[in-house]
């Protein structure tokens, strides 16, 4: 037996080892309440707390970060402070189901910030329970997703894109065969002139695409004239040194007129290669670009090349067949004159024709 100190009352052993452990008990309840509260304060999700009549009550430093507004501004506020005005109508259905008991996982919507922008979030909320198992109120686990929804949608769009093109791709190889067949006197001669469009194609559309980066499947980036015409005309060099220069204006060229300008300039250095300046060591190629009043005039000027025979001027092959095709598309003007030192082409595309996406 003992007694108590300071007044006399006398208590048992037992007695006071069951107090020792009621204030250890109540020590760890305490500790364990601390350590949740500190595991919430620090989380990077906004953990928010709510009454069963949507008025908040516990607002996290993530909170803080996510929505713009201090705790001492959202406490004691109702939770449509963040709720766009067209999403009202998600709140009474939400408190409907927590105090049905029913869990919210991962439930994709829009929020407002303080400043009034808006934001993608996904949400976990939770009904809060009293000791007794009654409901009191529902705790609201916020996730921004803007960054995951913005790279999902730019996905979609470079994966319609890739679509588009490949549609294209198929529906252009279908053109340069039926052209070339015609033109072609042999399977040898249909196989490589089909083939060498399909280079030049793969070529052009090659510049237009730089290494992925993070979780993009591909990244697009802007293709220019002289990127398209440097590799075209890249086969064409003696020991290093270039048969050609690009000289002027060097305009942007979208994808949705890539392909045509691509034919129509490996048109040009093919038939360069087989009868003009590129077919010979000596060969120099000029190529000059001017954007001017809405519309893009280039010169392609050959020299030194071989004399041209006297009837170059009336070809029907496979080569102008592409050029009338090719140039409709474009909108284009393509004139020839053959000088004594080669010949000189003139092609005038209108400058929005270029731009086209």
């Amino acid at each position: 037996m003992s007694f108590l100190p300071g007044n006399g009352q006398e208590r048992t052993e037992g007695e006071g080892r069951v107090e020792q452990a009621e204030a250890q008990g109540v020590d760890a309840v305490q500790d364990a309440a601390a350590f949740l509260a500190a595991i919430v304060e620090s989380s990077d999700d906004a953990i928010v707390s709510k009454s069963l009549s949507g008025i908040i009550t516990t607002w996290n430093k993530a909170a803080e970060r996510l929505f713009g507004y201090t705790a001492e501004e959202a406490v004691g506020r109702p939770v449509t402070l963040i709720i766009p005005d067209d999403r009202l109508d998600e709140e009474p259905s939400i408190l409907a189901r927590i105090q049905a008991g029913d869990r919210v996982k991962h439930f994709e919507t829009v929020r407002r910030r303080k400043d009034g922008t808006l934001i993608d979030i996904s949400l976990t909320i939770s009904p809060i329970r009293a000791r007794s198992g009654a409901i009191i109120g529902a705790s609201k686990i916020a996730r921004d997703i803007s960054e995951r929804k913005r790279a999902a949608e730019h996905q979609a769009l470079l994966l319609r894109e890739m679509r588009h093109r490949v549609k294209n791709a198929f529906a252009i190889t279908g053109s340069i065969i039926s052209l070339a067949a015609h033109a072609a006197e042999t399977p040898k001669e249909l196989a490589a002139q089909v083939r060498g469009k399909l280079l030049a194609l793969s070529r052009a559309h090659e510049i237009t695409f730089r290494e992925s980066a993070g979780n993009e499947v591909f990244q697009e980036k802007p293709a220019t004239l002289f990127d398209l015409l440097a590799n075209i005309l890249a086969p064409y060099e003696i020991h290093g040194e270039r048969q050609w220069r690009l000289s002027g204006d060097n305009p942007e060229v979208g994808a949705e007129q890539l392909t045509n300008l691509a034919l129509l300039l490996h048109e040009f250095a093919t038939n360069a290669a087989k009868y003009g300046s590129l077919s010979v060591a000596a060969g120099r190629l000029e190529i000059s670009a001017t954007v001017r009043e809405g519309v893009l005039d280039l010169h392609w000027v050959e020299k030194n090349g071989p004399r041209l025979p006297e009837d170059c001027g009336h070809e029907s092959g496979f080569g102008s067949r592409l050029e009338q095709t090719v140039g409709q598309s474009l909108r284009a003007e393509i004139s020839r004159d053959w000088q004594p030192h080669g010949l000189a082409i003139r092609l005038i595309v209108p400058a929005e024709m270029l731009a086209a996406d």
